[in-house]
């Protein structure tokens, strides 16, 4: 099991292979040494059971380190790392956290006392502590109610009782009030929003463990089976587990998991918990019956009333190990008792905690969460699209409809209590005015917007129909809209620290609600604008999104008109590089390891998320497949049973010969491949276009002779139900021998779903699933990737395809793709043949598996002269490169392949 002085990982439960006994060493030096390490190991390996067995090894080693060690030492080292703060503070102070960065920051800020305007927009408003406070995470409350801002309340007789709970308390910045203690206490916090109930938080008084492991992954699905392969183990009850996930996974209220949408759940649920915290009751108007006093216990959510079931929840979860999602949320059921703070509850005490990518990569989910990444070991699986998943939570976006619904409320607002605010409150509701009135103009307004006149788009017809996007620098766009003037920092401390968006939203909804016969549901777009809240909330970090540096990202404007299938216009914040997010993690953490099948090329990972980081202190390391080389047959297939070539490239994907020789491909394939085929397609559009064609034709009736056809959903929900029915069909007798899915490249089949044995002999990959190269936002990620490193090249980019590109335009961004060098092209080849990599995977599961794949384009082939960038085959895992039939004369050769190879492996038994 072991060779010289290689480490045992005796938790392993079965005899491990060579590979996997390299893989679990790897790691365990990775942790040992600290610092940023990439493993990767092909799917089907056992990597996830590998993970555990290295990492939680490594963790309890480090703890008999540390028992030989004095005890002073180790008394030193826990008092270091205590929690700030003592039982004697008020509550408002508990829910915060001292933190130094933003003490510096609010320092700097101090200096600037009469500077309400900005000398440089975009530029010195680059706070971290700022994004921290306020950017919303779509499961976390990152704006609560209860803002400590400089005040002095005001006693005013509003007339009507109702409307006093939605009157603002006078406001003063520290800048125009003086000196305030409670404003400049707040300056130098970090909010650590914590929803749950008071009970929870006397539960943390234990010391914190040492050497915690974060695992996260990106679907909670993955999530499970990651659990599932703990359970395997010994540490799945040698070791206090935690599982996370959002609040709509996790929500057992079904009156508020009735509402649907991530978005209303969350916003429900942050409710509940503010009713619950409020402490003086508060009349209710039950129209003709009166006014009732609402009483404590109708406030709240009902599954966190009882501090002894919460109790109960963590101490049933202790007992029975390892749990996943499902597992807490039947647990949290059976008890009558919300599973999701519960397991919030249990960070501090928990060994491993298993999360979704959004909490731990977002720095407001984690100080939502509380989760303390210093010395600890972040494990970050299915890496391999990691840069751009990282930067993908930073952007912003707000519709047409949202604004137009929170401008018309702040109005609403500003008349109805215009007069009885004071100067601080009527100066910035003004200020939010002018700026959802110019970011309406910019979307509403086709001709006046400052864009639509620097691009000479007519020519194109983009202009005539009005349906296109267009890309602006930070600064350019806050001049273009004469909004540069706004202290944006200001004006969103003001959002924080005065609870506008609670009283705005509170009498937007009481008027809603009073005008009840208004035709709200006759008009369709109505519904779509979400609930006031949660677009002040979007408003509010697509302002936080304009404090970022000028060159971090960028701003789309979308004129798009509604249409069944999209919104129509919005503005949105594309967030474009990702290093000083990611540099927040490495250097607090102890050690993060980024994991998964295919990670390279890494070079292209290590320039976006750490390029500080010297290429000789990048730990990597990569292991082949535990499979034997006569289990996979990849075969570069460039021509049809008719000999005519297969071409998916885009301009000749849709011709009715290239979608007819694909289908007589399936044709024969349905006669020589058992059991299961997986055939994936570049888009849900295109898996479409083909599928009626076929249906036309009589193909399709001609392949459901040979075997059953399903079609992977749209919908995620109805996944389960159609993998479940493709399994049935390969499971059952003649007369129709196994079955065909078709998939969709970058779908929720190719990302995560296990192909094993039967139900994946034969992967067929139609065409290169390159990205569309009129996505706008593609491209502004291709073009800052071709400029890292090399200003001098961004500069004649922009100026060789004009600064304010115009979406939509196939041609012109296949101009831009041309007219890269190296890293933008690389870049947009490897999100390509990424995807690709994903897909192929699925079918080999174990090492008694076997799989034949199939790249079906004549551009995978050896002697493809049609070459525009590098060769796709180059970008293949090893395991498959190795054994790839790059040529074949003719598809005669390719199903004598196939034949051979079924033959061969026929006798082949699974484990």
């Amino acid at each position: 099991m072991e060779n010289g002085g290689e480490k045992r990982f005796p938790a392993f439960p079965y005899n491990p292979y060579s590979i996997q006994m390299d893989f679990m060493n790897a790691l365990y030096q990775s942790l040992d040494k600290g610092g940023v390490s990439m493993l990767e190991s092909p799917t089907g390996t056992g990597k996830t059971l590998s993970i555990i067995c290295s990492a939680l090894q490594w963790v309890i080693d480090q703890r008999q380190k540390e028992k030989s060690e004095k005890k002073v030492e180790s008394d030193e080292k826990q008092e270091n790392n205590g929690q700030i703060g003592s039982d004697d503070e008020p509550d408002w102070l508990k829910n915060f956290v001292v933190n130094k960065d933003n003490q510096v920051d609010g320092k700097k800020s101090k200096k600037k006392k009469n500077s309400f305007a900005l000398a440089k927009p975009g530029k010195v408003m680059n706070k971290d502590s700022h994004r921290d406070l306020f950017s919303r995470d779509l499961d976390e409350e990152c704006f609560p109610e209860n803002g400590d801002g400089k005040r002095s309340v005001k006693k005013i007789d509003v007339g009507d009782l109702d409307d006093e709970q939605f009157l603002l308390e006078e406001y003063e910045s520290e800048e125009e009030g003086g000196t305030g203690s409670s404003n400049s206490k707040r300056k130098g916090a970090k909010l650590s929003v914590n929803s749950s109930s008071d009970e929870e938080e006397g539960e943390s008084d234990e010391e914190e463990v040492k050497w915690k492991v974060y695992f996260c992954s990106r679907t909670h699905s993955q999530l499970s089976q990651f659990v599932k392969e703990l359970r395997k183990t010994v540490f799945a009850n040698e070791m206090n587990v935690v599982s996370l996930g959002s609040r709509k996974n996790f929500c057992i209220n079904e009156e508020v998991l009735r509402l649907g949408s991530s978005t209303q759940i969350n916003e429900r649920c942050l409710e509940l918990q503010k009713n619950k915290k409020k402490e003086t009751s508060k009349m209710k108007n039950l129209g003709a019956e009166g006014k009732i006093r609402r009483t404590k216990a109708s406030s709240g959510c009902p599954m966190l009333r009882k501090h002894k079931l919460q109790k109960q929840f963590r101490n049933e979860v202790s007992q029975q190990g390892a749990l996943d999602i499902e597992d807490l949320v039947q647990l949290g059921r059976n008890i009558g008792t919300c599973p999701y703070y519960g397991s919030r509850s249990m960070i501090t005490s928990a060994d491993l905690v298993v999360l979704p990518y959004q909490s731990l990569l977002s720095k407001a989910s984690r100080e939502a969460l509380g989760l303390d990444l210093k010395n600890n070991v972040v494990i970050i699986d299915e890496a391999h699209n990691l840069a751009d998943s990282l930067i993908s939570m930073y952007d912003a976006k707000i519709t047409l409809s949202q604004l137009e619904n929170v401008h018309s409320h702040i109005e609403k607002y500003f008349v109805r209590f215009r007069s009885l605010l004071g100067p601080g409150n009527r100066r910035y509701i003004q200020t939010l005015l002018v700026l959802t009135r110019a970011f309406l103009q910019v979307l509403q307004n086709d001709k006046d917007g400052n864009c639509s006149n620097t691009c000479p788009d007519a020519e194109r017809g983009v202009g005539e129909n009005k349906n296109f996007d267009s890309s602006m620098a930070i600064n350019d766009f806050l001049f273009s809209l004469n909004i540069d003037n706004i202290n944006l920092i200001k004006l969103l401390q003001y959002i924080k620290e005065s609870n506008i968006m609670h009283k705005v939203s509170g009498y937007g909804d009481k008027t809603k609600t009073l005008q009840k016969s208004s035709a709200v549901k006759e008009n369709g777009e109505s519904c779509d604008c979400g609930s006031i809240l949660s677009g002040f909330q979007v408003l509010a970090t697509m302002l936080l999104s304009l404090t970022n540096n000028d060159g971090d990202g960028r701003i789309i404007i979308s004129r798009k008109r509604p249409t069944s299938s999209g919104q129509g216009a919005y503005l949105k914040y594309v967030m474009l590089t990702g290093e000083k997010i990611f540099s927040q993690i490495v250097h607090e953490a102890h050690a993060v390891v980024l994991a998964g099948g295919t990670l390279q090329p890494i070079e292209e990972t290590r320039e976006r998320l750490f390029p500080w980081l010297p290429s000789d202190q990048l730990h990597f390391f990569s292991c082949s497949h535990i499979v034997p080389p006569e289990s996979i047959l990849p075969l570069a297939v460039s021509r049809g049973p008719s000999g005519r070539s297969f071409d998916f490239s885009y301009g000749l994907r849709s011709s009715s010969t290239m979608i007819e020789e694909l289908g007589l491909l399936l044709c024969n394939l349905a006669t020589v491949v058992p059991e299961g085929i997986v055939v994936f397609f570049s888009s849900f559009e295109y898996e479409g276009q083909v599928y009626d064609a076929w249906k036309s034709s009589g193909i399709l009736e001609r392949i459901m002779k040979r075997k059953h056809v399903f079609r992977e959903p749209r919908k995620s929900t109805e996944i389960e139900v159609i993998l479940k029915e493709y399994k049935e069909a390969i499971g059952n007798p003649a007369p129709k021998s196994g079955a065909i899915l078709l998939a969709v490249v970058g779908g929720k089949i190719s990302e995560g779903i296990n192909f094993s044995d039967g139900m994946g002999r034969c992967i067929v990959m139609v065409g290169l699933p390159y990205p569309s190269p009129s996505d706008i936002e593609l491209l502004e990620r291709v073009k800052h990737i071709e400029g890292l490193g090399d200003s001098s090249f961004t500069k004649s980019l922009k100026l060789s395809t004009n600064e304010d590109f115009y979406g939509g335009d196939v041609q012109s961004g296949f101009s831009i793709l041309k007219s890269c060098r190296r890293r933008g092209r690389e870049y947009y080849e490897n999100l390509c043949m990424k995807a690709v990599n994903q897909s192929i995977g699925r079918a080999i599961r174990h090492v008694n598996d076997y799989a034949a794949i199939l790249l079906v384009d004549i551009r995978y082939a050896s002697d493809s002269s049609k070459r525009s960038f590098s060769h796709p085959s180059s970008k293949l895992p090893q395991w498959i490169k190795d054994r790839l039939v790059s040529a074949t004369s003719n598809y005669g050769e390719v199903h004598k392949l196939l034949h051979q190879f079924f033959r061969f492996n026929k006798n082949k038994g699974c484990k």
